[in-house]
């Protein structure tokens, strides 16, 4: 897939999912296919704790299953490992990469996208293919500021890139958020801890939908 083709693909893109390397200590791929069957249109691979090698090993069946689905696979924080990891592009945070470091090291055809936590940060997404912005506290991003609706409609005024709102997200709060504004929705724990992670991940992109 180049550079405009991914881009195409984002631009349809409504969920998306992100999930560490060995979700509860096990094989991925069960996951992934549920999720990505239930209508994720993304996913990433955000593993802190991993080297090098492992993260790109991790990586094998993200990328593959992507590849089965027709989606696409963004790695987090590592845009150094991005070619390695075949990933199409990469999200960096605010303390990490800037957006033109990233670009420097993945090039024009990968995908970039940019945290906004606070309504500062939402003039600041220069050079970024799509942005991730904050709702509610969450803890699996325990660092993040909860911008909560306020900011998700500050960004649906704002924002001309694609973007979806994250942070504590699930069943009981999405149609909220797509009220709000949020063209999109990034989850971990409402489909990674679901009993049902296809049925989950069908019913919050049944949502999403509703809006168009």
């Amino acid at each position: 897939m180049d550079g405009p083709a991914r881009r195409e693909r984002l631009a349809r893109s409504r969920l998306y999912f992100v999930l560490e390397a060995r979700p509860r200590g096990e094989d991925p791929r069960a996951l992934l296919d549920a999720a990505l069957r239930g209508g994720v249109d993304i996913v990433q691979l955000r593993d802190k704790e991993r080297g090098d090698e492992a993260l790109v090993a991790a990586a094998e069946p993200f990328r593959a299953a992507c590849d089965v689905h027709g989606a696409l696979f963004v790695l987090n924080d590592r845009p150094d490992l991005v070619e390695a990891c075949g990933a199409d592009g990469v999200h960096v945070g605010r303390s990490d990469a800037s957006v033109a470091e990233a670009h420097a090291l993945v090039g024009s055809d990968r995908l970039i996208g940019i945290s906004v936590s606070t309504t500062g940060e939402l003039e600041d997404v220069e050079g970024a293919d799509y942005a991730g912005v904050t709702a509610f506290a969450t803890p699996t991003k325990e660092d993040a500021v909860a911008g909560g609706l306020e900011l998700v409609r500050a960004a649906a005024a704002t924002l001309a890139v694609p973007w979806f709102a994250i942070g504590g997200i699930d069943l009981s709060n999405v149609h909220e958020v797509v009220a709000a504004g949020a063209p999109g929705v990034a989850v971990v724990r409402a489909v990674r801890n679901a009993d049902d992670p296809e049925a989950a991940a069908r019913m919050l992109r049944d949502a999403l939908d509703r809006q168009e």
